[in-house]
Order: C-alpha cells, then structure tokens, then sequence
C-alpha cells in the first residue's frame, strides 16, 4: 500500500498496488489504505470522472459505496467499513489503467496547489457536514446516472472533497460545496427539460 497525500500519489499506488486482468473494489481500497476515509473518497470520486463510468452500472455502484463511506462520517465512525458483497466486485484492469493514463497530464497541476489550508474545515464538527455534501452527491448521481455525463459533477464533488480531506486543503472542501450546486443545477435543467418535468 502506497502513501496517498494528493492525486499523483493516488494515480501511482492504482497502477503499482494491482495486477492482472482484472482488478476487485478490494483490490483498490487496499491500494490506497482502507482506514482512512479521505483516499478512498478521492478514489471514488476519480473512477466517477473516468471512462471507468462507460461499463453499465459503475456510476451508480461508485454513487453507493460514496454514500455508504460518507454516511459513516456523517455519523462518526472510526474508520470505514464496506460489505464482502461489495469489496467482491471486479471490472476490466485495463480500463483503470487507461483512466489513469488520461488522468496523468492534469495531476500534477492540481497537486502544486494544494496545501493545508482552512484545515479546521476537515475535521469535527465541520468534516460531518461536509460529508453532508458527498452524500448529497451521491443521492444526486443516480437520477444523473440516466444521461449521459450526467454523473461528471457530483463525480467531480467527490473527487474534490476527498483531495481536500486527504490534503487538509479547506479551500478545496468550499469548491466541493461549489461542484455539488452546480451538480443540483444541473439535475433541475435535465428534469424541466423532460416531458413530464
């Protein structure tokens, strides 16, 4: 298991903590430490934003484990726990790889800004409301789930939220916050559009 302190470490342990053809949800929380909750919600935030989410029912898989991941924060636990049946679950290696690949040219940008900051905003009491606002992603994603791309925004909520945790970056949990209006905004214009909004 690799240290994971910010997305090209993540990037790293993804691509060096695994093997074979195909890789479990075990597999990748092992991968990136399975005691802490700010790599594993990075983690699903960045399979939510990769082509990882073209296989049929990976948005909405991603979308349970972050609110069963965030809903225990909400409720403070320790550490996190995820079900047998879940950790089971196996996709296609080589499509992590390539989401890994595509991902490389923009980490290291993200990474160079991102420092502790604000960082009494990742932890007690406030980390239980930002937690509020991955499970509020989550809840959101599977109706967004429907349409195409429809799961980026919130995607990109988790992502943010488990880079701030994981960084201690405060600034980064207020941009979650921004990612998450813009996901809510988003579902309202896809449900007035349709014919029976």
């Amino acid at each position: 298991m690799a240290t994971v302190n910010n997305l090209e470490s993540l990037l790293a342990s993804l691509t060096e903590c695994t093997s074979g053809d195909d890789v479990t949800v075990r597999d990748l929380l092992n991968a990136v430490g399975r005691r802490s909750y700010g790599p594993i919600l990075l983690l699903l935030g960045f399979i939510a934003v990769t082509p990882l989410t073209i296989i049929p029912g990976t948005s909405w898989l991603v979308a349970l484990i972050t609110l069963l991941i965030a809903g225990q924060i909400v409720i403070g636990r320790t550490f996190p726990w995820v079900p047998r049946r879940v950790l089971d679950i196996s996709f296609p290696r080589a499509a992590l790889v390539s989401g890994v690949e595509q991902a490389g040219k923009y980490v290291r940008p993200v990474d160079r800004v991102l420092k502790p900051r604000l960082a009494f905003l990742s932890g007690p009491p406030f980390i239980a409301l930002a937690a509020l606002v991955c499970v509020a992603a989550a809840l959101v994603t599977f109706p967004l789930g429907l349409f195409p791309f429809g799961p980026i925004l919130p995607g990109l909520t988790v992502l943010l939220f488990g880079l701030g945790l994981t960084a201690r970056d405060g600034f980064v949990l207020v941009a979650a916050g921004a990612g998450l209006a813009g996901a809510v905004w988003l579902l309202l214009r896809v449900w007035s559009a349709l014919p029976f909004g």
